[in-house]
């Protein structure tokens, strides 16, 4: 390299070429190098990276077969290349924030190359003037998706680690593993054949990583860079110690139609319960009528039956309330649930030894799209999709490096094409330790989208009831934000926008929403009220209006402030479950004469209309949330023992009417099905963290802390047992 083409640029030749003219660097916005027959090593990396707000650089007509390795610009976010000698486009891998880029005019780049910088530019939009977002979209998670399916396919058919593990044997491995995904995983046309080979490479070998560096972020396509974020400490008080637990769950022998995600790890019940081995699979469907994307107005359809709480007159008698004729279900038959399956589907790199992966959050897919008793679940880095009847892990989804917190289902318009109507399909949002929100369809086995919703940990998430396309997440930050998601078309283009910020003292850990522009937040520091209906000024930032206070409130001493809300359901429209766990009663109370009560101008403060308490365990251990089942009247709420406590409330109108003077009991308390294994003893019970119950009442999904799905199902009986 000689000293005078090192001179080729210069500051004094940068300031020259710039604008806005300046005398710093630093400042230079827009940099035209075009025409000056450049190569590589005319590029001194020192000097272009003090650049640090160029936006646009024009570098056509030179002679540049690649950019220098590792540059950091930054701002840029036009660059243009076009009539050059381009060979290796991964040299521009540096650029993340490049939005636009033109490359017309290198004889050696190809369909392939192009599909590659969609991959290593998250942010790029327009290639050679001509909007790529819909392919890009594609490309960065329909067809990585599917890629890594295959992948892991191929993992699951031929390998596994080795033991133990040395760093020559994975070496070896990594060698094998890569050689033959790159051979047998075949997606997409033939003019990307190269870039399908690149793609695998790239994700088997982070595939590979992540079954023995579990906690290593994956190299991924994020727009922002992912926080340093350690676990909430919240979360590290549930943990229970696991030495000396040694058990091997029972797993289904595979069949030759099983695919990756039906392996299931099943502990034995006492007494066993028998295990079909029927599989129920969801097999993905693409339509073949390309739809278009929907508009946000056009999102009618509602994702549940709840309508919006009317407060009752004022006036009305103190006390005891009625409760709505809702609650008046007549049954032929008591509620009996008994125990069906007990899975270990989250365990960290798949082993059967993991007792201490904690499960957070579960719910079942909606009815409409639903043939019943299909539940996802989340816990480490893992969101499973499980068929309650089978026990079988339909779907699986994992991401090396998260840990899932919540996770909420909703169900939004997709289009059609401009021929067709828009369809309403299921989708799966799913957060935790990173902030980001994950966008699934389930049905087709991907996920299509995600976006930053904190720069911390995600501690809840809930769609809104009636408007399916409104998200509400909350934060470590200690704030609510409401999201419109909108709906998706064919190449599942999507628009995250934000409608609203909630501020509260402390972490968010549950979101009810019992009217149409009313919710309710339970946290640490106590139960708040936010109305989420626009205000005419347009205001993006939203204080709390109310502080709802319950009775126990006053036994407050140095050791119980009481105030810690971390359960919180709705039973009817009007009726609210709320759950404190230094408290040994579940508070029922009214919605509708809570909230027409004035509150205290100082402090906002509203005292709950308390309809009854159910009594529940004694437990200093926190955040063992609650459930309700409204269609069926039903309360279920786990302890730290491994039990559930079931409470039917179907006849709660004439018990209220006695106006009882002391906590309901429950109806049944449903004992830990001590799962075992030949030769071992039952294990002890662990904390449930959390249940939920289908919409008739037919499973019960109760999740632990100690890396356990346990499926209940119901069984009629005649009343007397």
């Amino acid at each position: 390299m000689t000293q005078s083409s090192m001179e080729k640029i210069t500051e004094k030749l940068l300031l020259e070429k710039s604008s806005p003219k300046t005398s710093k660097l630093e400042q230079i916005k827009s940099l035209n190098l075009s025409g000056l027959n450049l190569k590589l090593q005319d590029l001194p990396i020192c000097l272009l990276s003090r650049l640090r707000s160029l936006e646009r650089w024009d570098l056509s007509r030179n002679q540049l077969q690649e950019l220098p390795q590792n540059l950091d610009l930054p701002a840029l976010q036009f660059l243009d290349l076009s009539d050059n000698q381009l060979e290796d486009i991964t040299s521009l891998e540096s650029l993340q924030h490049l939005e636009e880029l033109k490359m017309e005019d290198n004889l050696y780049i190809t369909i392939s190359d192009h599909y590659k910088l969609m991959v290593l530019l998250p942010r790029l939009m327009m290639l050679n003037s001509k909007n790529v977002s819909s392919t890009a979209s594609h490309v960065r998670y329909v067809y990585t998706e599917n890629l890594r399916a295959r992948i892991i396919a191929v993992w699951e058919k031929n390998f596994s680690l080795p033991d133990p593990i040395t760093a020559e044997k994975m070496l070896s491995l990594e060698t094998n593993f890569v050689n033959m995904t790159r051979q047998q995983v075949k997606f997409g046309p033939s003019s990307v054949s190269d870039f399908t080979k690149w793609r695998v490479e790239i994700l088997a070998r982070e595939y590979l990583r992540s079954l023995t560096e579990p906690t290593e972020e994956p190299e991924n396509t994020e727009i922002e860079e992912v926080p340093s974020v350690s676990t909430p400490s919240k979360r590290k008080q549930m943990s229970s110690p696991t030495t000396g637990v040694n058990l091997t769950p029972y797993k289904k022998p595979k069949t030759h139609q099983e695919s990756p995600e039906d392996g299931r790890r099943i502990l034995r019940l006492r007494p066993q319960t028998p295990i079909k081995t029927n599989e129920v699979r969801m097999s993905p469907r693409k339509s073949s009528n390309p739809p278009s994307t929907p508009t946000r107005h056009a999102r009618t359809a509602p994702v549940g039956k709840a309508s919006p709480a009317r407060p009752l007159k004022e006036g009305g008698a103190k006390g005891i309330q009625e409760v709505p004729s809702s609650l008046n279900i007549q049954r032929k038959a008591q509620v009996s649930l008994k125990p069906l399956h007990v899975l270990q589907c989250h365990s960290k790199l798949d082993s059967c030894d993991d007792f201490s992966t904690q499960l957070w959050s579960c719910s079942f897919q909606p009815q409409e799209h639903s043939t019943g008793g299909l539940v996802a679940t989340c816990g480490g880095d893992t969101l499973c999709l499980i068929d309650c009847d089978s026990g079988m892990v339909m779907k699986k989804y994992k991401v090396a490096g998260e840990e899932f917190f919540s996770l909420a289902w909703s169900t939004v318009l997709m289009s059609r094409g401009d021929q067709d109507s828009a369809q309403l399909c299921s989708i799966l949002a799913a957060g935790g330790k990173r902030g980001l929100v994950k966008l699934i369809h389930p049905r087709e086995n991907f996920a299509y989208g995600e976006f930053r919703a904190s720069r911390k940990s995600l501690s809840v998430l809930r769609f809104h009831e009636r408007q399916g396309n409104f998200l509400f997440t909350g934060a470590y930050d200690n704030r609510i934000v409401m999201w419109d998601v909108g709906g998706v078309d064919s190449h599942y283009n999507f628009k995250v926008n934000q409608l609203l910020v909630m501020q509260i003292s402390s972490t968010p850990l549950h979101i009810c929403l019992p009217a149409a522009s009313s919710l309710l937040c339970g946290s640490d520091d106590g139960l708040f009220y936010f109305n989420t209906q626009p205000s005419s000024s347009n205001a993006k930032s939203r204080c709390m209006e109310m502080e709802i206070t319950f009775p126990v409130y006053k036994n407050k001493d140095k050791d119980h402030d009481y105030r810690t809300i971390d359960g919180l359901s709705l039973l009817t429209d009007d009726i609210i479950a709320s759950k404190n766990f230094q408290y040994n009663c579940i508070y029922l109370w009214s919605w509708g004469r809570t909230a027409a009560q004035r509150p205290d101008k100082k402090n906002r403060l509203v005292s709950a209309v308390v309809l009854a308490e159910l009594q529940w365990t004694n437990t200093d251990v926190p955040y063992l949330s609650l459930s309700t089942c409204p269609d069926q009247a039903y309360i279920v709420c786990g302890d730290d023992e491994g039990r559930l406590w079931t409470y039917d409330m179907s006849n709660l109108q004439n018990i209220l009417r006695d106006k009882p003077a002391k906590p309901l009991q429950p109806t049944k308390i449903l004992e830990w099905p001590g799962p075992v294994r030949k030769g071992s003893g039952p294990m002890k019970g662990p904390s449930i963290n959390t249940v939920a119950a289908d919409p008739e009442l037919r499973y019960v999904v109760a999740l632990s802390d100690q890396n356990m799905v346990i499926v209940w199902k119901r069984a009629e009986t005649d009343g007397s047992s």
